[in-house]
């Protein structure tokens, strides 16, 4: 179904105009909230696979007065999302919704009626208050969502509708109960669009109980959740963890006079950071580097240096721009940071009042983050044919946690003191000879997450304590006593709490001693399981299961003696009926098949009579009938007959009956005290989190030796080898660079001149965050930038030619670079030998040797050398080669002067090119040789 609209941009006078998200396309603008005008393009149509909301519909609606101007937003926010659905079961389902409410309900279609005291109508409450996200709702053994809503989940969630695709009645879909954390995590861990990824979800529970035989059932919201924020209810009760992801933040680009701001607003932990005075570049690395769930653009990207606003261009070189083309975002006025958080608030269906915790650290004296081309061509991030820095840093078993520190410890390197610091520390785990703790690694936002909601059971109670314990542990130990007060400022840094080291070490004791007051740590040993010979060991097993063991018996002595009473007179009653009507059954049958039968899905326990059609046949003053009339049939929880085989007694159900009320309220106790742990922690939750991340650092530094950081302007590394390498093996080429200036390097194809700039640049990296240089000795300079530079492709999108990104990102470098930079051009001006350009690439090379930093510029351009540059410092290096029975080889070495060898026919021949192209090849390059010249507008083809 395909409709032709024109082209609209909508809008209500709520503010400041905002700029449309994407391009000037009809549909994608109806996200350009909160404000709208009508204009009208009559040459511009779009395709759209579902009907959007018109001029009509919106003139109809604010007069109407259905809805008010921030309904209206929302109800605009979702069609957005609508016209994204492309299922034919969606569309469908979409020409049936009606706008007059936030749900999208038609109350003139069957089972769409708003009355008070109906289900929808409560519904449409929780919606009011958390308007953009999907509401799933419990009714019986489903969750249940309508209108707008359940349009979303048959889209994203692979569900068929409630009632097919009948026009007569409301949009519905929904799920079982038991269906619901697998629904939730197969859309919220990866999404499975930009759609289904930045939608949240709204989870309402009903009360459980004694109250749901009363005809209103109530109900409540028991969480929220969307990547990187799971669901959590019920999870205190239960014995499985949860896989919790990392974090996804809220993200605000804006642009000033001192460059560009992210500021970046995580809900979970309620806290924010600021970045500013960032280049282009570092904002769209940035973004390649963060899984955020919502981006919003200030529409200060959109004015030029004059303040004026310019229709769907923002970014100063088109790489922002090109970045969000393909990514969903919105735009917002007002302040970069405060009218960000109320964005975010909004979205979260946050209160007014909640406050955000400012966790940025200074960059005054830190190295600039990682560029894009950097991180990417020496794997900090995962690049195609690019080996793995983060897998060649860290041992197999390694994994999670730490990894995402290594990971962005090396994206956004440390301060020079962070750095000796974490240097410090690798040094005295590499050399202790006591007994380390495990490092018990546990999420931040997760404890976070779950103390603030009382979820957290008692197996991640007994992780917090074993983290607070382990820095105890290390505080008590003289050797790992040191490495707790270096890592405090590391700490610092990846949290932005500052709790000095006496503080950390009390309030540790502090969250220690409470959690061991209340969690049973000694293996249930006060607390067994119910057990008896003639009832079946799961049924007891799987209802005290649930509670026992988890607390001290002393703050529950009182429900586990009812607990064991009634489970002995439940005992009782049933051997009782049990030896009863065997007796009975005797008198009618030799053998006899009677067993007591557990049914798990009814929590219950019967008899399992396989003769009970001698039952029908008894006649009155029979021998055993008044010990077989005690028997009936057994049923459900609803009061439905469960089976001819199974039966019950009066005074069986009641011992039963009895039995569930102890142990239902054993359980309510158990888990009001895991709560109320939960709410006692939250009063030392910034402990907790310094020092589950304290934890998490030690346990990615564990096993790795520094190598010495200086604060000098040279660089010496020996037995520098590519990192990917695994130097046990043997058999690479070792190097040894002895770097004061900016090297010029020259060498054959195949040479390794770009294995040696990549190997550099990840020793240097490694060195200035404190950590293990695969190398025999080195000597680092703490660098305020490492920039690598390799080959660039063309931008069809952003319309330009690989030599026009090329210079686009030497621009962004040159820029940035100062005599303390590192700066690797990896064959600089690659695939062209035009004189312009080669001038170009001297002129560039003098200004890096002109600032006094260093580096590597690598090139096969040799005329380069014939230029009259004005350097002083710039050195020639090259990749050296050896001749072998009249063939040029390389040896991978790095020496003084320059390379002109060739080995590209060699190169050519290994790689498979048929050799009549080969031979045709070496022809051409004879003649060429003897006939080219040097004019005004190109040089010599000779070289490589």
């Amino acid at each position: 179904m395909t409709d032709k609209v024109r082209n609209r941009n909508l809008s209500l006078d709520l503010g400041p105009p905002t700029m449309p998200s994407q391009g000037d396309d009809g549909a994608s603008e109806l996200q350009q909230l909160p404000i709208i005008h009508i204009e009208e393009n009559e040459d511009e149509v779009i395709e759209s696979s579902v009907t959007s909301i018109d001029q009509t519909m919106i003139t109809k609606l604010l007069a109407s007065n259905v809805l008010d101007d921030k309904d209206l937003s929302h109800i605009l926010w979702w069609n957005e999302k609508l016209q994204m659905c492309k299922k034919p079961s969606t569309v469908h389902l979409i020409e049936r919704l009606d706008y007059s409410n936030l749900l999208g309900m038609d109350c003139n279609l069957k089972n769409g009626s708003l009355k008070e005291g109906i289900l929808y109508s409560e519904m449409l409450q929780f919606k009011s208050k958390f308007p953009r996200q999907i509401l799933l709702c419990r009714v019986g053994d489903f969750y249940e969502a309508v209108g707008i809503d359940a349009c979303i989940l048959v889209e994203y969630a692979a569900l068929n509708p409630f009632g097919g695709l009948r026009t007569d009645s409301i949009p519905r879909a929904g799920f079982p109960v038991v269906n619901l954390r697998q629904t939730l995590d197969d859309l919220t861990h990866n999404g499975y669009s930009v759609v289904s990824a930045a939608i949240q979800w709204c989870i309402v529970e009903e009360v459980q109980g004694p109250a749901q035989a009363q005809s209103t059932k109530r109900r409540f919201v028991s969480g929220h959740a969307h990547p990187g924020n799971p669901y959590v209810y019920g999870l205190v009760g239960v014995d499985h963890d949860l896989d919790f992801p990392e974090p996804m933040p809220v993200v605000g680009i804006s642009h000033s006079s001192r460059g560009y701001c992210i500021n970046m607003v995580l809900e979970i932990m309620k806290t924010y950071s600021s970045e500013d005075c960032l280049t282009e570049y570092a904002v769209v690395t940035k973004l390649r580097t963060c899984r955020y769930h919502h981006l919003f653009l200030h529409t200060s990207l959109s004015r030029n240096s004059h303040g004026t606003s310019i229709r769907g261009k923002f970014g100063e070189g088109g790489l922002l721009l090109g970045e969000c083309r393909s990514r969903h975002f919105e735009w917002f006025d007002g302040n970069p940071i405060s009218d960000l958080f109320v964005k975010v608030k909004e979205l979260y269906g946050l209160d007014h009042d909640v406050m955000f915790r400012n966790v940025t650290v200074s960059s005054g004296n830190r190295a600039q983050p990682l560029t894009l081309g950097t991180c990417t061509q020496i794997g900090v991030i995962p690049t195609d044919g690019i080996p793995s820095l983060l897998e060649v840093l860290l041992l197999p078993h390694c994994t999670g946690l730490p990894i995402l520190y290594v990971r962005d410890l090396l994206l956004n390197p440390p301060s020079y003191e962070i750095a000796s610091k974490i240097q410090a520390t690798c040094k005295l785990l590499s050399s202790v000879t006591c007994s380390i703790p495990e490092f018990t690694c546990v999420s931040s936002a997760k404890i976070v997450k779950l103390l603030e909601w009382k979820e957290a059971n008692h197996i991640e109670l007994c992780r917090i304590k074993n983290v607070v314990d382990e820095i105890l542990h290390m505080n008590r130990t003289p050797e790992l006593k040191k490495i707790v007060e270096h890592l405090i400022g590391p700490t610092w840094v990846a949290t932005g709490l500052e709790i000095d080291f006496k503080t950390l070490v009390a309030g540790c004791e502090i969250a220690s001693g409470k959690i061991d007051k209340i969690i049973s740590l000694d293996c249930n040993e006060d607390q067994k399981v119910s057990s008896f010979k003639a009832i079946p060991g799961e049924f007891f097993e799987d209802m005290e299961s649930e509670w026992k063991g988890r607390v001290k018996a002393i703050h529950i002595n009182d429900v586990l003696t009812s607990v064991d009473e009634a489970a002995k007179a439940l005992h009782l009653a049933v051997t009782e009926v049990f030896a009863a009507v065997v007796f009975g059954l005797k008198a009618f049958v030799r053998y006899h098949n009677v067993e007591i039968f557990y049914c798990r899905e009814q929590k219950a326990v019967w008899f399992k009579i396989p003769f009970h059609w001698f039952l029908t046949t008894l006649s009155i003053g029979s021998p055993g009938e008044e010990h077989i009339e005690l028997l009936k049939y057994a049923v459900d929880s609803k009061g439905r007959k469960v089976g001819d085989e199974l039966f019950t007694t009066g005074m069986v159900e009641d011992a039963l009956s009895r039995y569930h009320e102890a142990n239902a309220k054993a359980k309510a106790r158990v888990l009001e005290l895991l709560r109320g742990l939960s709410a006692e922690l939250q009063s030392h939750i910034n402990i907790i989190v310094f020092s589950s991340t304290l934890v998490v650092i030690t346990k990615a530094l564990y096993a790795h030796d520094g190598k010495p950081l200086d604060k000098n302007c040279e660089m010496k590394i020996v037995g520098l080898l590519p990192y990917w390498f695994n130097m046990a093996e043997g058999g690479a080429v070792h190097n040894t660079v002895d770097m004061q200036s900016l090297f010029l390097l020259t060498g054959a194809n195949g040479g390794g001149k770009s294995s040696l700039i990549r190997s550099i640049c990840a020793a240097a990296l490694l060195g200035i965050c404190g950590l293990m240089v695969p190398v025999e000795s080195a000597l680092i300079p703490y660098f305020d930038s490492i920039m690598l530079h390799t080959k660039s492709y063309d931008s069809p999108a952003d319309h330009k030619s690989s030599f026009q990104v090329e210079m686009s990102e030497l621009r962004s470098i040159i820029t940035r670079t100062t005599k303390r930079s590192l700066v690797l051009v990896d064959e600089i001006c690659r695939g062209t030998e035009d004189a312009e350009w080669i001038c170009i690439a001297g002129s560039i090379i003098e200004t890096l040797d002109s600032i006094g930093c260093l580096g590597i510029v690598s090139t096969k351009l040799h005329k380069i050398f014939t230029l009259p540059l004005n350097i002083k410092n710039a050195v020639h290096k090259a990749m050296g080669t050896t001749c072998i029975d009249g063939r040029t080889k390389p040896t991978w070495k790095l020496t003084d002067g320059i390379c002109t060898e060739s080995i590209t026919f060699e190169t050519v021949k290994r790689e498979g090119i048929p050799m009549n192209v080969v031979k045709r090849a070496e022809d051409i390059f004879h003649i060429m040789q003897g006939n080219c010249r040097l004019s005004d507008k190109s040089v010599s083809c000779v070289d490589d």
